[in-house]
């Protein structure tokens, strides 16, 4: 075989075997952008309890990490991934890029077990220095916990004059959050796979899901809300094929009596209330693992902590849709 097509039979070989990885990577990247429109959609759905519009529209910046964190009244913060967008000169919100957190220690207010952060950057210039490099909270800006309601009157001075504001959510409970000592940093290689971002095709393209976010966040940061577009299925289906697959990839580390205990149920994709009934059932069961320190070797295992992470998103859809459902008796025979 001739030099040329040695050298384009072996680009092929290699591009056939990293396609699988390349495509598995895009679907991650897609989910926590799609988490991340959930979370801020819930957020901002609860009663007079979510971030105030007025400081929305003064926003020049939001992280949202979707499932960072686990634990009790003060919690150290392993790693987290979730997106940041800025504000452009004109006003509109950048596409979303993607940012890890670590580091630090988070203190709750009311003992809230955090699953959910979402960090209000009020400074340009920190904005700014996110997206170059590095930045702890609380050494490269003061951050404090957020006010919750519908308007800022009920924010403290010293919530006034921080530059990022700070608040967690947990199984539907919202509240602000004191955060300090993590360290963010920019993502460039998942922002890479998750636009298609090459050498030839540097600009990549835009996916509906980041559309999608940025749609949601103008919509309440300018108050018109009823320009949100609604969720398409088909990231309820993407969440329930992850959580297939990771949970098949935890099956291969147990033994028969575990895979018996952390099976999914049989009706796992069901709306229906009997499928919702033993969902949160099986959610109890991991939750239990997940609390129990005995069990920490597994609770620990990245398998374990993916299936945990996709059964609370299928969770929060499922009740979604279920609350979309008009209560009404059998039809007339």
């Amino acid at each position: 075989m001739s030099r040329p097509l040695l050298r384009r039979a072996l680009l092929a070989t290699i591009f056939c075997c990293a396609f699988p990885a390349i495509v598995q990577a895009q679907a991650s990247e897609r989910q926590i952008v799609i988490e991340a429109r959930h979370v801020l959609q819930e957020i901002m759905a609860i009663p007079v309890q979510g971030i105030p519009r007025a400081l929305l529209a003064d926003a020049q910046g939001l992280v949202v990490v979707p499932g960072m964190i686990r634990g009790g009244f003060i919690v150290g913060v392993k790693h987290g991934r979730g997106i940041a967008v800025a504000r452009n000169s004109d006003g509109t919100w950048t596409n979303p890029v993607f940012v890890r957190i670590t580091g630090g220690n988070i203190g709750f207010q009311a003992g809230l077990q955090a699953t959910d952060l979402v960090l209000v950057f009020r400074n340009q210039t920190r904005v700014e220095e996110l997206m170059r490099g590095r930045f702890t909270i609380g050494a490269s800006a003061s951050a404090a916990a957020g006010p919750v309601g519908r308007d800022m009157s009920a924010a403290t001075d010293a919530q006034l004059r921080s530059e990022i504001l700070s608040y967690s959510r947990s199984r539907g409970l919202f509240a602000g959050v004191a955060i300090d000592g993590a360290v963010m940093q920019p993502d460039p290689n998942a922002t890479a796979i998750f636009y298609g971002q090459t050498p030839t095709h540097p600009q990549g393209h835009v996916p509906a899901v980041a559309t999608q976010f940025v749609s949601l966040l103008t919509a309440h940061s300018t108050g018109n809300v009823n320009t949100v577009v609604p969720v398409p299925h088909t990231d309820h289906e993407l969440v329930c094929r992850e959580l297939l697959a990771a949970h098949e990839r935890l099956a291969e580390i147990l033994d028969p009596a575990w895979q018996q205990h952390l099976a999914l149920p049989a009706n796992v994709t069901s709306p229906t209330p009997e499928a919702q009934a033993s969902l949160r059932a099986t959610l109890a069961r991991y939750n239990q693992v997940a609390s129990d320190p005995q069990f920490r070797a597994l609770a620990e295992r990245q398998e374990f902590q993916e299936t945990l992470t996709m059964l609370n998103r299928h969770a929060r859809l499922q009740e979604a849709a279920a609350a979309n459902v008009l209560p009404l008796p059998p039809p007339p025979q």
